[in-house]
């Protein structure tokens, strides 16, 4: 356990280099699958969306993190995403 704020605050930088590490290798998967993808709905993929927000709260839960905020920062993410494959999918 962290003595003080300073130790508490290198966990969480090391966490947010991680965190930052993670979203980069799926950006890369995101603009893989624009190719793939026919029309903007296809990139939409709002059933998708469902099923990995449904997995998600799923892992949270298993792994101690609320699952509401697990949803919260996975769908600013997939939104963030889905723009950026949209780009993609337009060229």
């Amino acid at each position: 356990m962290p003595e003080s704020l300073d130790e508490v605050r290198a966990g969480i930088d090391a966490i947010d280099r991680e965190l930052v590490r993670l979203p980069a290798e799926r950006q890369g998967l995101v603009k893989a699958a624009a190719g793939f993808k026919r029309d903007e709905d296809a990139v939409r993929a709002p059933d998708r969306v469902a099923q990995v927000i449904a997995k998600v709260r799923a892992e949270a839960e298993g792994a101690g993190l609320a699952p509401e905020v697990a949803e919260a920062v996975w769908r600013a993410m997939i939104g963030a995403f889905i723009e950026l494959e949209l780009v993609e999918h337009r060229r």
